[in-house]
């Protein structure tokens, strides 16, 4: 149990940072993501690599949540828990190829700075934005949302009704991103904002939690004994 508790504690402060993490990096990338003449400006390209700095603790904190919490979550469904750790890991991965691109724009602007290069410039942008889209867009609602809701659910680690928003968030996320993907709406819309705060509310309450309170009482794990009995032990 002391371990358990040991794990919450650790597991989540790593939620909390993804969150400031995430925000930080956002917020010090916006010069090069809004300004499509970036490459060719004076720029600001310490506050961009400030960013991508944000960006690998914020890959860190990622693969750390799925890797603290994977030897709790695999005595509920290893499956799930598995699935979980992949889709992090998946994740990381997008995120990875997002900060390429745009310290690949950082370069063209230090090194060449022509106008010949906006178009190359802007589509590393647009490369960046679809991994966003894919990344913390789709693949965050089935791994952090869907898979992380349904074993927290599943074990009782945490109140049922904050894992219900894991599980209904999650997929309403995924699904807003392929609303995106069609064109259906901006990602910064309205429509995406409503289908993300859930999702939201479930990790910002998820660290809280865990950092505040730690895990519940898990329920009991029940197996089946050759001999037919149950046993209600691990």
């Amino acid at each position: 149990m002391q371990t358990s508790h040991r794990t919450a504690r650790t597991a989540g402060p790593l939620f909390l940072l993804t969150f400031v993490s995430a925000i930080a990096g956002a917020a010090l990338y916006a010069p090069l993501l809004t300004d499509p003449d970036y490459v060719t400006g004076s720029g600001a390209d310490t506050r961009v690599l400030l960013g991508a700095v944000c960006e690998l603790v914020l890959i860190i904190a990622n693969i750390g949540t799925a890797v603290v919490l994977f030897p709790v979550l695999r005595r509920h469904s290893e499956t799930a828990a598995v699935g979980y750790v992949a889709a992090r890991i998946m994740e990381c991965a997008l995120i990875a190829v997002g900060i390429l691109s745009v310290l690949t724009v950082v370069t063209l602007r230090q090194t060449a700075g022509a106008d010949e290069y906006l178009p190359v410039a802007r589509a590393l942008v647009a490369l960046h934005g679809w991994t966003f889209l894919l990344g913390p867009g789709f693949v965050v609602g089935i791994g952090n949302g869907l898979l992380l809701g349904f074993l927290m659910y599943r074990s009782h680690l945490v109140p049922r009704p904050m894992a219900l928003f894991g599980l209904i968030g999650g997929p309403l996320m995924s699904l807003s991103g392929l609303a995106v993907l069609f064109g259906a709406y901006e990602q910064s819309s309205v429509p995406s904002a409503l289908a993300t705060l859930p999702e939201i509310i479930w990790e910002a309450s998820l660290g809280i939690y865990l950092t505040v309170v730690g895990f519940r009482r898990p329920r009991p794990v029940r197996a089946f004994s050759p001999t037919g009995n149950v046993d209600a032990g691990a």
